[in-house]
């Protein structure tokens, strides 16, 4: 396993993207605004890209290249770019339906990430491997999976969800790059085109919402019923 053997410097630039990342996620958890959803998720996926490309480096797996240089083409610029299509398409520029407030969104979210580290301390532990990097990675991957469910669970707007879903498999993928830089190659591009179908799949169900109930609030879904 990588982790096992990383040198300090190694160890230290995988831990400053982990962390960048998952501050990324609460910046996104902590705002109203939709356009700041967006820049965070491609920061966070450029942050993911350059994390690729490190692993790469330092791990011997030279397809990891591609896999960050695909990750800052579809997570960085592409995938942003057609949700801020859909957003100038719909009008829409925050979040209005909200069972938290930003503040208590924050508060329940680092909850998560003490829960996440908590989980992954106990993991590493149980493998050998509690003072390497892989605890830390475990906790961001965890706690980024636990943001993004609670990003679906207290944001209705639609974009939000989307954005939701994304975080939440950033967090996935950013894990597997620290942990399993050997996982196929493959599997991580199919990956990241099934983003492009979640993405196109949303897209439609929020102008199918927005024409049939006049708002893009996951809300009104009830009222397609039947």
């Amino acid at each position: 396993m990588l982790v096992a053997h990383l040198d300090p410097l190694a160890a230290s630039i995988f831990s400053l993207m982990a962390i960048a990342s998952l501050l990324l996620a609460f910046v996104m958890l902590g705002s109203q605004w939709l356009n700041n959803y967006l820049y965070a998720f491609a920061a966070e996926s450029w942050v993911i890209a350059i994390l690729s490309a490190t692993v790469g480096l330092y791990s011997g797996y030279p397809e990891l290249y591609l896999i960050a240089a695909l990750t800052a083409l579809f997570r960085g610029l592409f995938l942003p770019y057609l949700l801020w299509r859909i957003i100038r398409r719909l009008n829409v520029t925050r979040e209005i339906h909200e069972i938290l407030r930003p503040s208590s969104a924050l508060v329940v979210g680092a909850l998560c990430v003490v829960f996440a580290l908590a989980v992954g301390y106990r993991v590493g532990q149980s493998l050998g491997l509690a003072a390497t990097v892989a605890v830390l990675a475990l906790t961001v991957m965890l706690s980024m999976k636990l943001i993004g469910f609670l990003m679906l669970a207290v944001r209705h707007e639609a974009i939000s969800q989307i954005l939701g879903l994304l975080v939440l498999e950033n967090g996935v993928f950013l894990g597997a790059q620290i942990l399993v830089p050997g996982m196929p190659t493959l599997i991580e591009i199919v990956i990241l085109f099934d983003l492009l179908i979640v993405v196109a799949c949303f897209g439609v169900l929020v102008q199918l919402l927005l024409a049939h109930a006049g708002t893009t609030s996951s809300l009104e879904l009830n009222r397609l019923v039947g």
